[in-house]
């Protein structure tokens, strides 16, 4: 048995869908530590302690366990404020892990990036590193450049024996950031649940267009609100299309007009709000249904390093309309298991969601084309055969030298 160590400072992987922080690296380090411990190996998952309710050590799978830090701070503590607390963090970890046991170590984010640089140093431990984000791709996503953490993803990009990047898209970006890192390509998986067959008729009979996703600027929620209201406005369009949007917090949608909060939003609604659903944060299994039934879902996003809630729509059997940005151009494949659209473009998405509504014969196509498609390339079952062919050459690489 092969002993892994998982550092992932922001993302418990056992946290529960929908809180605080809990979004597509949780998911992918819960899902390759599974597939990892099914197969015998035993993973250790080294996180902050950010739910005081969790316990400091909780088992997932049958050979693995999750052990959370405090470094220094008890509680939930932002990922952009935790690099303070990344030398604390690593203490606890080799005070409290039996290190010299694990036979490599893989890192996800940033931040854990720099502990493995650390543990490679100090102990010769392979260390392989994912990065779920890249400052270059939040600029382009129209953030300010994170100058400090750029230099830090350099360094961890470079020291790391293996950067897995999800797309070609990413590949090419941590290429520019750092010319000398050695970049393998392997997908992420989706959940198992999007993969098997979806039985709930819940919104069979509802003719609707799907998004889920944070409500904010940069996922395109202002251009999708635009071009839905252009397209409803069309003779043509039967009167009973709707919009529905999964994503925010509870919080952030009142519980009263179940509509957002964001005054930004409901300005951008002025005139449609009975057309368009806001359904808050969901679990999976609700997701899988949601998607399964829609016309689209729609991924307007300014930048997105991989897209997600793009492969978990595919493995359902629905069509994906996406801007033609970072990893949505890989994950997507244009006129086949969806449409892509240039970013920021009304015009274009309102004529891809036509598209998509008005020619029954094509949207039909690109299902049964999405689903197959993710059967096998977002697949856990076959990318965990990939994942540790790579840990079996980085132990290779080091035995021999």
């Amino acid at each position: 048995m092969k002993k892994i160590l998982f550092i992932s400072e922001h993302g418990d992987p056992l946290a529960p869908l929908g809180s605080k922080q809990a979004g597509g690296q949780n998911n992918y380090v819960q899902q390759l530590a599974l597939e990892l411990d099914n197969l015998g190996y035993s993973v250790d998952i080294a996180t902050h302690w950010c739910n005081t309710e969790a316990p400091q050590i909780e088992r997932i799978g049958q050979h693995s366990y999750v052990h959370r830090f405090d470094a220094g701070v008890h509680g939930y503590v932002d990922k952009n404020e935790m690099r303070h607390l990344m030398d604390a963090f690593y203490e606890e970890i080799v005070e409290t892990l039996p290190i010299e046991s694990y036979d490599l170590v893989h890192t996800h984010y940033w931040m854990s990036g720099l502990i493995g640089c650390q543990l490679k140093e100090h102990y010769a431990l392979p260390f392989i590193h994912t990065n779920h984000s890249l400052a270059l791709a939040k600029q382009q996503g129209g953030e300010e450049l994170d100058r400090y953490r750029l230099a830090c993803e350099r360094q961890v990009l470079e020291q790391a024996d293996t950067v897995l990047a999800t797309t070609r898209q990413e590949k090419a970006l941590i290429e520019k950031c750092a010319p000398n890192s050695q970049v393998e390509v392997i997908p992420i998986g989706v959940a198992p649940v999007y993969l098997t067959k979806t039985v709930d008729v819940s919104y069979a009979n509802t003719n609707y267009y799907f998004y889920a996703g944070r409500l904010v600027k940069t996922k395109g929620i202002f251009e999708l609100i635009a071009a839905f209201k252009a397209l409803i406005q069309q003779q043509e369009i039967p009167k009973d299309v709707l919009l529905i949007v999964a994503g925010g917090t509870k919080a952030s949608i009142n519980p009263k007009t179940q509509l957002p909060r964001n005054r930004k939003i409901l300005k951008a609604l002025k005139g449609i709000e009975d057309r368009v659903l806001f359904i808050g944060p969901q679990n999976a299994n609700q997701l899988k249904i949601l998607y399964a039934n829609a016309i689209a879902t729609i991924m307007p996003s300014y930048y997105e390093s991989f897209g997600m809630v793009a492969a978990e729509a595919q493995a359902t059997g629905c069509p994906v309309i996406a801007t033609n940005v970072g990893g949505l151009q890989e994950v997507v494949v244009n006129n086949h298991t969806g449409l892509h659209v240039p970013k920021a473009s009304t015009h274009a998405l309102t004529a891809a969601m036509r598209k998509l509504l008005i020619r029954k014969t094509t949207r039909l196509m690109m299902k049964h084309q999405a689903r197959k498609r993710a059967m096998t390339t977002f697949n856990w079952k076959e990318i965990v055969t990939d994942v540790t062919a790579l840990y079996r050459r980085s132990l290779n690489y080091v035995s021999k030298s």
